[in-house]
């Protein structure tokens, strides 16, 4: 899932947050689809923990496990995986569309919204794209471009907690329990160990 904006222009970076948008960026290339055997070289080849590391606990923990998902991990088999997983002539057993596992308001209702908070933010799906707004790929790529382009901290926090975390959790956990997972049992994990991180960051935040 892509994005484009006539509006925002990436900005300097901290390490801190250059991280997190690299993060949201491996998050939603993995749930788009099956990584390649560049993808996971060069997710093996990155320095040390990759930010993971200055978070401590858990998310280096998830993201040990992701990285010896990615060393094991058979291209063969990836493919087929994702398809038992997220694609469906009838209906998937793990819904990619985040609005469907958030409680609280009707899923096609929480889809307005989303459109119409993309929309004040100049944000819009690129031409090509076919999957709808709500895909937890999508959702990844609006915080990363979020924070590559310094949009206030308030912004990304009302976003993650009203777009983002709300449905994103329950659906890694559905990830978890599904019987095909096994890469994408660590892709799920290390998913869910960042969101949790993102939470209480803005939590601290305010």
């Amino acid at each position: 899932m892509t994005i484009e904006s006539p509006r925002l222009e990436a900005g300097h970076l901290s390490d801190e947050d250059a991280a997190r948008a690299n993060f949201y960026s491996l998050i939603g290339r993995l749930f788009y689809g099956a990584p390649d055997a560049a993808l996971l070289a060069a997710i093996c080849s990155v320095d040390g923990n990759a930010g993971a590391a200055d978070a401590g606990g858990p998310l280096v923990e998830a993201w040990g496990s992701l990285l010896d998902a990615c060393r094991s991990a058979n291209t063969e088999t990836l493919e087929p995986e994702y398809a038992a997983l997220f694609i469906s002539a009838g209906k998937s057993l793990v819904s990619p569309y985040v609005s469907g596992y958030a409680s609280g308001m009707a899923a096609d209702k929480r889809l307005v919204r989303l459109r119409q908070q993309l929309e004040a933010w100049g944000l819009a799906r690129r031409d090509a794209v076919f999957e709808v707004e709500d895909h937890i790929s999508g959702l990844c790529d609006v915080m990363r471009f979020l924070i590559e382009c310094n949009q206030p901290v308030a912004d990304q926090k009302q976003f993650f907690e009203e777009f983002v975390h709300p449905g994103a959790m329950p659906l890694c956990d559905a990830v978890e329990a599904a019987e095909p997972a096994a890469f994408y049992k660590s892709v799920a994990l290390f998913a869910c160990a960042f969101f949790a991180l993102e939470k209480s960051a803005f939590e601290m935040e305010a």
